[in-house]
């Protein structure tokens, strides 16, 4: 008898064990009183279970994960390539030193005028906000680049509607170099 273990626990743990000795004990007779075709049937039958047991849970999911594993490790590669040359953009960015305001004003209005009657922008202390109306996506593209260089100008809000394909009605508010 177990000195740690209840009483309880033990008289219960023996039942258990004797019961399933009993119920091993009647299915060697059963088995016992089979014919030998029924005997080899049945144990075909529970090779056929077992294998297929075996391959459902531990061969299949293993060839899968095998399988997938170089797909999604290019993938995480790819991202990782992306969120690093993001941050090397993001510290360059910083590094650069803000442009006087004027500059930035001046900057911020040449690319405007680029746009054409595709954007007003309005200019509001230390703040821009370029309204456009049928401006296109390589146009709006190309404005934010200038923006973004030549008056270190950063987009704080947006307001965008697709009016057309590849063309953009809204807003943008922009911060401007020195307002960090």
């Amino acid at each position: 008898m177990n000195a740690t273990a209840p009483p309880e626990a033990t008289t219960g743990l023996a039942a258990l064990r004797d019961n399933a000795r009993d119920a091993w004990r009647q299915l060697a007779a059963r088995w016992a009183l089979l014919a030998p075709r029924d005997r080899k049937v049945l144990a075909l039958g529970g090779s056929v279970l077992g294998v297929f047991l075996v391959w459902s849970l531990a061969i299949a999911p293993a060839l899968h994960s095998l399988r997938s594993t170089p797909a999604q490790l290019e993938a995480l590669e790819l991202q990782f390539q992306q969120m690093q040359a993001q941050a090397t953009e993001a510290g360059t960015l910083r590094s650069v030193a803000p442009v006087p305001s004027a500059q930035a004003q001046a900057a911020l209005t040449a690319a405007t005028e680029r746009l054409g009657a595709a954007g007003k922008l309005s200019l509001q202390g230390e703040r821009a906000v370029l309204s456009l109306k049928g401006a296109s996506r390589t146009s709006l593209a190309a404005w934010l680049a200038e923006a973004r260089a030549g008056a270190r100008a950063r987009v704080v809000e947006a307001s965008l509607t697709q009016s057309g394909p590849g063309v953009y009605d809204g807003s943008l508010t922009l911060a401007l170099g020195t307002a960090r």
